[in-house]
Parts: C-alpha cells; sequence; structure tokens
C-alpha cells in the first residue's frame, strides 16, 4: 500500500489550514464520515468498493504506476491532449483535467475532490480509477457523486483518501493540497519517482480550463500553495509560471 507519509508534506496541510482559516475539526469530520461510509462487504451495495476489493485495485493502480514506461501528471492548466502525440503514456489526471485527454483508455487514475464536472463524471462512468479526496468542505460533493456512480453500470474503483494526521479505516492521506499536487504526492506515495515523470498544465499565472467552478482570486491563493508543495516535492521546475 501507499508509502508513510514525509513530515515535511504533513506540516503543509497544516500550514494551509492556518492560512485560510479552515479547521482540522471540518477535515476530520468529512474523512470520518468517508471512512464510515464505505465500511462493510459491499458499500452502497458494491462488493467492488468494500476495503479488500479497493485495496485490490489500489495495489494494480500502484503497479501501473510504478511500471510506465512513460508516466505523465496533467493538471488543470493542460491544453488538450491527443494520446498519439505521447507514445506509450498512461496519465494520471488532476480532477476536471481529465477532460483534456482524448482518449480515457490511457487514464490510470483520476486524483479529485469532487469538483470537477462533467469531465470527471464522464471518466467516472468510463470506469476509471478515481482517488477520491475527503476535506471540510466537500461532504455533501463526494456524498452526491457516490451515491450517482454507484448506479453506474461499472462503477469506477475507488481509493479514498483524506488530510489529516489521523487513521481513518480505509483511507490514506497521501499528502498534498491541491488536486495536481495531491496527485503528484500520490505518485510518489505509489513508489514511483518524481524524477522520471512529466508534467503538463500545472502553472500559476492562471487558472486552468479545466478548473472546476470556483473563486478566481481564491483559485490564485491555492495555487500558491501548489507550488509550494510542488516545491517540497522537488518539481518545481516542472511549473509554468
Amino acid at each position: 500500500m501507499l508509502n508513510p507519509l514525509s513530515s515535511d508534506l504533513i506540516s503543509l496541510q497544516e500550514e494551509v489550514r492556518q492560512a485560510f482559516g479552515w479547521s482540522l475539526e471540518a477535515d476530520d469530520a468529512s474523512a470520518n464520515a468517508m471512512s464510515i461510509h464505505f465500511q462493510g462487504a459491499a458499500p452502497y451495495n458494491q462488493r467492488s468498493w468494500s476495503t479488500t476489493s479497493r485495496d485490490e485495485a489500489l495495489s494494480n493502480l500502484e503497479g501501473a504506476i510504478c511500471s510506465a514506461k512513460r508516466l505523465i501528471a496533467v493538471g488543470a492548466g493542460s491544453d488538450s491532449i491527443q494520446v498519439s502525440e505521447y507514445p506509450e503514456a498512461l496519465f494520471i489526471a488532476a480532477d476536471g483535467a481529465v477532460g483534456a485527454i482524448d482518449d480515457l483508455s490511457r487514464v490510470l487514475c483520476v486524483v479529485s475532490d469532487g469538483d470537477g464536472s462533467e469531465h470527471l463524471e464522464k471518466a467516472a462512468k468510463f470506469g476509471t480509477h478515481v482517488v477520491l479526496h475527503a476535506h471540510g468542505d466537500n461532504t455533501n460533493i463526494w456524498k452526491e457523486l457516490v451515491a450517482r456512480w454507484c448506479l453506474f453500470e461499472q462503477p469506477p474503483p475507488l481509493t479514498l483518501t483524506h488530510q489529516s494526521d489521523k487513521y481513518y479505516q480505509g483511507m490514506y492521506n497521501p499528502g498534498g493540497f491541491t488536486d495536481g499536487d495531491r496527485a503528484l504526492c500520490f505518485i510518489q506515495a505509489a513508489g514511483r519517482s518524481l524524477h522520471d515523470i512529466e508534467c503538463l498544465g500545472f502553472r500559476t499565472d492562471y487558472v486552468g480550463p479545466w478548473s472546476g467552478t470556483t473563486n478566481p482570486e481564491r483559485k490564485k491563493q491555492k495555487l500558491v500553495w501548489m507550488e509550494e508543495s510542488m516545491r517540497r516535492l522537488g518539481v518545481e521546475h516542472q511549473l509554468i509560471r
């Protein structure tokens, strides 16, 4: 399973909470609710969402991440991507940025807190693995999503994440703050070095076209923290500023 989170990345999550005036209690409440909702042999009447099945799906995903000859992380500032122009590449998308990719069969997973709108929905319906994140102000969002996704003919494999230093059954904290830098943290936690991956669309000069509905000024403030997270990960050179 995912490698332990570094103390530097744990401290960043607390720094972000303090900077925006958010509470750890709210993050914990969302994570606890998600953990409870996914307990049992068939959460939402889906055996593929049981803890055992999610562990198997995560193990398969980690294997694919580590064995990919070419791995590309896609952020919200990406241009449209024709996968034929990226031979042998597999992709990990940050939330709505999955909409930039023209062939979902080449997408290993989408890392999302649930605001990727129709792009996330399309990927989930396709059966793309979703690394679904719980934080303080998205509880209703993730509840609505999984209530819909469980009705799909092929519900997406799920990995559940949170942003607390506490333990929650069946969940992980890979690190990171925005969907973009959390995707990079997830790749590293899966055992793949970030020094041999590529990043497309990670930028701080403007809010990317694949971002969900958001407050533009607040989003720009969040991108400052994405940059700091990438600096701590050692991949700030992949940013477009």
